[in-house]
């Protein structure tokens, strides 16, 4: 068969190549055709791709043979693949299409407005009231207000990325042991600079939503299924799954996940034969990338595939035997560039200035409730917040809210696909990551059971000693949704194969999906009023008495129970320095100086522990000379120029303590009283004795 090499009237005709034939033109057809075969759900092999978890582009091997002896004008002849008909015609009229028009079909564009629509369904709340705030965790959504100007600072300031001391002075911060998030932070710097941190993280929390629901559609309707519907089901339960949902309320980190589907496909690309440097560069590139979004994300990720990928070599030996020795090629491509491009920011993150190890004992116990994977989370619409709070440490942790309807459904699937080797290992490593979130001790409806999880071996293991276990629950969330899309693939098939079951079929499928799904539906995250950033801030009145060698110190200090300082710091682009931190640091405990386990707050310090102290209710001390040399001692250890209180809960309690300690009263200025402290720290010589400074 002689073909032309004007690809738009290429016909491609079934029998035997003729040798020496010209074969531009058809070089290219065939690789188009070879796309088309994956698109319409069948491998060269003619198994569906319902029953194949990413049709192997590789299956084709010898389709692509044979367009190499062809274009060598080898003298072999080669016989040619049969190819439907309508196929060809197919591609013939794909071939003249613009790039876009090829890619994305107007199904394509209602599935991805739709993902947009239901992300703006859910962060509706924080884009009609820019005045108030998450109600979950405020705490959360300050610390990344934090973060995104930390990002917009390193490109207009030029700073240094991986550490910070504008919070936490003088000890600082280690950005790559707290989410840095530079990977979002950079790219949104304009909205940043042009509208706040407060705009940018709306953007930041509804882009993650609405990008991770288009990645998930675009990844399995093009590599794991064929039909749309098919594609969509899946990726709107791995993008708003209930711990999907959770995490919304205040870790847009961690519900970025816009990279995984990528990865998945892009490690699984790594066994095509002749493509090392290639396919892992661009894993490499999509890893380093992820990394710098979340690593807990990357790290889950990555075990996932490693079982998975170990278990399908076994499985495929025989079938695929030449899968092997290409995969750990690129795959040492990928491990060697990789490491070499976060070789120095994780040198940081393990041994760097303010690094530690480990989360705390109390941290790795978190682990979820056994009865939480059969209950419904309080954000979805058949959810009771009674009932999930008794089950889960907090609203933003509840990873493991599956409800009855849809661990019945995933089991019927499991059994329906058993003929593929892919889901049932998809299968098990769903149950793997679901005892391992139980954590150390089994906990059945709020009670421990007294039975050790499996976690109680894995939770002191480098590295996993920094991970917390009932997350390992939210990785169960994409294995659900692939294996649902490729449920309602394989539905689709077997209606395409058997007409006279259409009806049964389409309604059993249509009821088991929405018996199960319907009852997850989400609810738009909850917002409550947000304290305003003072005049004191915003005006720049602050100016005058923080400079490089003097910081800001707030009452009580920032923590996770009162995180408004680090916003206000925020809102002036980080030109702000203050004392105390809401993040990740190592205990520093004196009774135990090799303990470096991470604490959510510096180490207790005597002013601090007093104003969190009585901000928590407590009755007020006795003022001695002792607490006010504790507390001369403590300005002098922060630099600090000035000592600010808001208006907040206890505030007049917090007040009278603080000028009983300083010997004066403070004054009112910006909406925040103000006890300027510079000639108390700057004089080395100045005390405090009986409420009088001199």
């Amino acid at each position: 068969m002689a073909a032309s090499s004007d690809t738009r009237k290429t016909r491609v005709h079934i029998g035997s190549i003729t040798p020496g034939a010209h074969t531009a033109g058809f070089s290219e057809t065939s690789v188009r055709l070879a796309d088309a075969m994956t698109i319409t759900g069948f491998d060269s092999t003619g198994q569906s791709t319902g029953e194949n978890l990413l049709p192997p582009r590789q299956v084709t091997a010898d389709d692509d043979l044979d367009a190499e002896l062809i274009a060598l004008g080898s003298s072999v002849a080669v016989a040619a693949p049969a190819i439907p008909a309508p196929i060809i015609e197919t591609v013939e009229e794909q071939v003249g299409r613009p790039f876009w028009r090829r890619w994305l079909t107007w199904r394509d564009v209602v599935a991805l407005v739709g993902m947009l629509a239901v992300a703006l369904y859910l962060t509706a709340p924080i884009w009609l009231n820019l005045d108030h705030e998450l109600r979950d965790d405020p705490q959360d959504q300050a610390f990344f207000e934090w973060m995104l100007a930390h990002g917009a600072r390193v490109l207009t300031d030029g700073v240094y990325p991986f550490f910070s001391d504008r919070m936490n002075y003088p000890d600082g911060v280690n950005m790559m042991a707290n989410t840095s998030v530079l990977a979002v932070s950079l790219p949104l710097t304009p909205i940043t600079l042009l509208f706040g941190p407060h705009v940018a993280f709306n953007v930041f929390l509804t882009g993650a939503l609405a990008f991770t629901g288009a990645s998930w559609y675009l990844v399995l309707s093009r590599r794991f299924v064929t039909s749309r519907a098919a594609a969509w089901v899946g990726a709107l339960f791995c993008t708003f799954a209930p711990s999907m949902v959770s995490h919304a309320g205040g870790h847009p980190n961690i519900v970025s996940q816009f990279l995984v589907p990528l990865i998945i496909w892009r490690t699984l690309e790594l066994r095509v034969p002749g493509r090392a440097v290639r396919n892992g560069l661009i894993l490499t590139g999509l890893l380093v990338w992820q990394a710098f979004i979340n690593l807990e994300v990357l790290f889950m990720t990555a075990v996932g595939l490693g079982f998975f990928c170990v278990v399908m070599a076994a499985v495929r030996r025989r079938s695929h035997p030449g899968e092997v020795l290409p995969f750990l090629r690129a795959l040492g491509v990928t491990a060697a560039t990789t490491l070499a491009v976060l070789a120095y920011p994780l040198s940081v993150q393990f041994f760097g200035p303010q690094s530690y190890q480990g989360l705390s004992e109390y941290v790795r116990a978190f682990g979820a409730d056994l009865a939480s994977f059969a209950a419904y989370s309080r954000h979805s619409v058949a959810g009771d917040d009674a009932i999930a709070a008794r089950l889960t440490q907090n609203p933003a942790e509840e990873n493991a809210f599956f409800g009855w309807g849809l661990i019945i459904l995933f089991a019927g699937l499991l059994i329906w696909l058993r003929r593929s080797a892919a889901v049932l290992t998809a299968g098990g490593i769903a149950l793997l990551f679901a005892a391992m979130s139980l954590g150390p001790n089994v906990v059945l409806n709020g009670v421990d059971t007294g039975v050790p999880g499996i976690w109680a071996v894995l939770h002191s293991i480098p590295v996993l000693d920094s991970a917390v276990p009932t997350r390992w629950a939210m990785a169960i969330a994409p294995i659900v949704g692939i294996v649902l899309a490729l449920g309602c693939q394989h539905a689709a098939d077997t209606i395409r194969r058997q007409p006279a079951s259409r009806g049964p079929i389409r309604v059993a499928m249509i009821t088991a999906v929405a018996m199960a799904l319907v009852p997850l539906i989400p609810k738009p995250l909850a917002t409550v009023p947000m304290d305003p950033v003072p005049s004191f801030v915003t005006s720049g009145a602050w100016k005058a008495y923080v400079d490089d060698a003097h910081t800001l110190v707030a009452l009580p200090l920032p923590d996770s129970a009162y995180p408004d300082p680090l916003r206000w710091t925020a809102e002036t682009g980080h030109d702000l320095r203050i004392a105390g931190a809401y993040a990740l640091l190592p205990a520093q405990n004196p009774q135990d100086p090799n303990d470096r386990t991470a604490m959510f707050a510096p180490p207790w310090r005597p002013t601090s522990g007093l104003m969190a102290s009585i901000k928590q209710g407590n009755p007020l001390p006795e003022i001695t000379d002792t607490r006010r040399e504790m507390t001369l001692a403590d300005l002098r250890f922060w630099k600090a120029g000035v000592v600010v209180l808001s208006p907040q809960t206890r505030d007049i309690e917090m007040l009278r303590t603080m000028s009983e300690l300083l010997g004066f009263r403070p004054t009112w200025t910006g909406g925040v009283w103000v006890w300027d402290v510079r000639h108390l720290v700057d004089n080395q010589d100045a005390v405090l004795v009986g409420g009088e400074p001199y």
